[in-house]
């Protein structure tokens, strides 16, 4: 079977609470049979927020493929393309990074660890010295492991004190996070991907799941296809894989998704169909939440949508009439307008008909990455490690004593910084010294042309830490070769809570060293200390860091104390909160209805939705949630840019089934590259007619910060709205010079530095865009055929 074309591979039905059948998915280099594997490691994927359980294979100590773990509870043995041919092909490349390499002259060139590494510890300890902690900040990744991100928390907090600390796990997970933390007081999502199995409606919020998280997908699709189908929704304004199965798609405008969900709510509220006793005794301020979606009828909705009122009353009957609904959120709300309000609708709503902590009844604010919930835990996000307060000083000192450092060095005296301040900082010269590790926001990030110019300041020392030379890491000063998945040790958490063990291999190319080894070589050098005189970090490898770690989440939501290396061999990934009284960990969270809100525990005390001001510990202690979640809501207010007679269309970036962030893995696998090999971008048949465009043309697509030029795919995208995936930019691009050739074609070249109030993610959904045709088509756009971007009309 083509697990290119059949991207979800063949169906195993099964019936409403029944166990998902298993299915082990195989890829090994050409021509191997699977007899002459030398050998097979445990792990799981990392090529999405899945954290599905697979085995490296290895011959003659080369990694030449996998397969998916049938024990696995996530996976049951499956793998997704990215998986079954990034995973291992995009690291086994010859472009590896296998040396450090330092600027002279303008150029970078190879040299040694010690140089490279003296080089960064002079400049840090100098900076240290004459402008203090404010001038270093960190820039992570949702890649790395978990023990990697503990020791950056460490150094960063304790070793530094220094709160310029974030990840591009800001650009996908922050509004995950922060509605969670919210609504219930921390962060933590309150179901599992067990939920498809007994639930009997699913609604999808802004998550394209067929090709976001696809051996998920495909458990869902094994659901619609079996004897006892769950009724399915979808909220999107394209016509994805999800919206074909669906009984209800509304293809609302970008940017309306709050307007959209205060008539949802509403319905549920006239209507009678929520659980006056559970919100009565679990949650505060319902009459609040009553009055903010009054005005919010169908028709209203429907007005500012662009969607039907009848739609609107189906979707909302299902939900409030269905016994059992899963409700998934991701990038369509968390990447647009307005985007932790709309997500607490969301959580509203499950708290409203009490469905949360049994079968079928979940809630997954989804995370785009497959670490990210680690760099939450962990705090090298800028939260405070095992999801502890900021502004509470009893949290503080908790931590200080862990460490063994005065509670004054870890930054606490306002929130943390967060990701597009970090770099604006770096712009104005606060920031002086930025070290980056595992991504590559010289693509990711918004307004690129910005963020280009900042990379490239010589004000800034810039560390980029990675596998290959990515556009970031060709503007570095100093550039350090990291090992990959499947090259070293560590554990990582997916959206549902799962722990799985990723054991080595492989050895790393050349002199490339784990990302957790060049941390604590950093921290040695640097003489990082605690209060006694003792290294501030005395770990030997992971499995000591995963100890440390365990002992730092003791007590908190995210409890991993009952967690091993050991215990995580062989088996399945463990759900935390994993305790002594809880040893196989928790599958779901809230069965009890009790909340971590209490102000002694919670993660934080709540913001404002519109303006994301502090509720400030005094105000949130008078509310005395004290175990009770809150139903949290604000005004509707449009995108801050909205169409106009110049720039007429409305922009949206996503992802595609075939590529992962900025293509640095799966353009190197030639499978997936073949099949998505270069940027397009999509129009609807209708505004392709009115511009005169056809299927291949080359277009132009501008915003009032850059453009972009690229093959046009009409497809099935809403009317008024042009697509684009996010994930190509220009490191495989033909050169001349510095020049960039043929065509600009990062789709942030046209998104605006915008972010939500509250959770600080960047905007990417919303921005204002005119279209002109620049050239005849020579054939079909390089988009793929078997997923979202299809032709229009045409069916799979």
């Amino acid at each position: 079977m083509n697990r290119i074309t059949d991207i979800w591979g063949p169906r195993t039905p099964f019936p409403a609470g029944q166990e998902w059948p298993v299915r082990v998915d195989l890829a090994l280099e050409e021509g191997l049979p699977e007899g002459e594997v030398d050998r097979w490691v445990q792990s799981a994927c990392v090529l999405c927020s899945n954290g599905c359980g697979c085995d490296i294979a290895v011959k003659d100590g080369v990694m030449v493929g996998v397969r998916g773990r049938s024990q696995d509870r996530i996976n049951k043995g499956r793998l997704g393309p990215k998986g079954l041919f990034a995973s291992w092909q995009g690291v086994a490349n010859r472009d590896r990074l296998t040396r450090p390499m330092i600027r002279e002259g303008g150029r970078l060139v190879e040299t040694d660890w010690e140089t490279a590494m003296g080089r960064i510890v002079n400049r840090s300890k100098e900076l240290l010295d004459t402008k203090g902690p404010l001038s270093h900040g960190f820039y992570t990744s949702g890649q790395l492991f978990l023990e990697e991100y503990y020791a950056l928390a460490v150094i960063g907090k304790a070793g530094i004190g220094t709160p310029h600390m974030d990840g591009n796990t800001r650009l996908c997970t922050a509004t995950a996070a922060t509605a969670l933390k919210e609504t219930f007081g921390a962060d933590g999502q309150p179901g599992a991907y067990e939920d498809i199995d007994s639930c009997d409606a699913i609604f999808l919020y802004g998550h394209n799941m067929p090709e976001t998280q696809t051996v998920l997908w495909s458990r869902v699709l094994d659901r619609l296809t079996g004897p006892t189908p769950p009724k399915l929704v979808c909220i999107d304004p394209r016509n994805t894989e999800a919206a074909r199965y669906a009984d209800v798609h509304l293809a609302l405008r970008p940017g309306t998704n709050l307007a959209l969900m205060h008539a949802l709510v509403r319905e549920v509220i006239h209507q009678g169909w929520f659980d006056d006793q559970y919100v009565n005794e679990h949650t505060l301020g319902f009459e609040e939440l009553k009055q903010t979606v009054e005005p919010w009828t169908p028709a209203a909705a429907a007005e500012v949508c662009g969607v039907s009122a009848d739609d609107i009353m189906m979707a909302a009957r299902i939900f409030g009439t269905t016994p059992n609904v899963l409700s998934t959120v991701l990038q369509g709300f968390y990447q647009s307008s307005q985007a932790t309000a709309s997500a607490c609708q969301v959580n509203n709503l499950h708290l409203l008909r009490g469905m949360l902590g049994r079968p079928g009844a979940g809630l997954l604010q989804m995370n785009g990455q497959p670490t990210a919930q680690n760099n939450r835990e962990c705090g090298a996000d800028g939260d405070l490690p095992g999801f502890r307060n900021w502004s509470n000083k009893d949290h503080v000192e908790e931590l200080a004593k862990l460490w063994n450092v005065d509670p004054g060095v870890i930054p606490h005296w306002a929130p943390p910084t967060h990701a597009m301040q970090i770099f604006r900082y770096a712009e104005q010269g606060s920031i002086n010294f930025l070290w980056v590790s595992a991504t590559n926001p010289a693509v990711s990030l918004p307004e690129l042309a910005r963020i280009r110019q900042i990379l490239a300041k010589p004000e800034l020392f810039l560390v980029v830490q990675d596998l290959y030379l990515t556009e970031t890491a060709a503007l570095a000063d100093v550039v350090l070769p990291a090992a990959a998945w499947g090259e070293k040790v560590g554990t990582f958490t997916n959206a549902s809570r799962v722990v799985h063990l990723s054991e080595k291999a492989v050895e790393p190319p050349g002199d490339a060293r784990a990302d957790l080894d060049i941390f604590l070589d950093y921290s040695h050098r640097m003489d990082f200390s605690t209060i006694d005189g003792r290294p501030l970090l005395e770990w030997k490898g992971p499995e000591e860091a995963f100890e440390a770690w365990k002992e730092c989440s003791r007590g908190r939501p995210c409890d991993y104390t009952g967690l091993s290396y050991g215990k995580l061999r062989g088996g399945s990934g463990i759900p935390w909160p994993c305790t002594e009284d809880h040893p196989e960990g928790t599958t779901r969270l809230y069965s009890d209805g009790v909340f971590p809100s209490s102000p002694d525990y919670c993660e934080n005390y709540g913001h404002d939705l519109l303006t994301g001001a502090e509720v400030g510990s005094e105000a949130y202690r008078a509310m005395a949630p004290n175990g009770r979640a809150l139903l949290k809501a604000t005004a509707y207010h449009p995108p801050h840019e909205e169409p106009d007679d110049e720039y007429p269309l409305r922009y949206s970036t996503g992802r595609t089934a075939y590529h992962f962030h900025t293509r640095t893995k799966t353009a190197r696998s030639r499978e997936l590259n073949a099949a998505a090999p270069r940027m397009w971008v999509e129009v609807s048949a209708d505004d392709a007619s009115g511009l005169g465009i056809s299927e291949g043309d080359l277009v132009r697509v501008s915003s009032r910060r850059g453009r972009i030029e690229a093959p046009a795919r009409i497809s099935g995208v809403r009317p008024g709205t042009v697509f684009a995936p996010f994930h190509y930019g220009y490191w495989d691009t033909p050169r001349s010079g510095e020049t960039l050739e043929p065509h600009a074609t990062g789709a942030n070249e046209l998104t605006l530095t915008e972010w939500d109030p509250v959770s600080k993610q960047p905007v990417f959904k919303n921005a204002a865009v005119k279209v002109e045709k620049i050239g005849d088509g020579t054939g079909p756009a390089p988009a793929p055929n078997t997923t979202a971007s299809r032709p229009e009309g045409r069916r799979p």
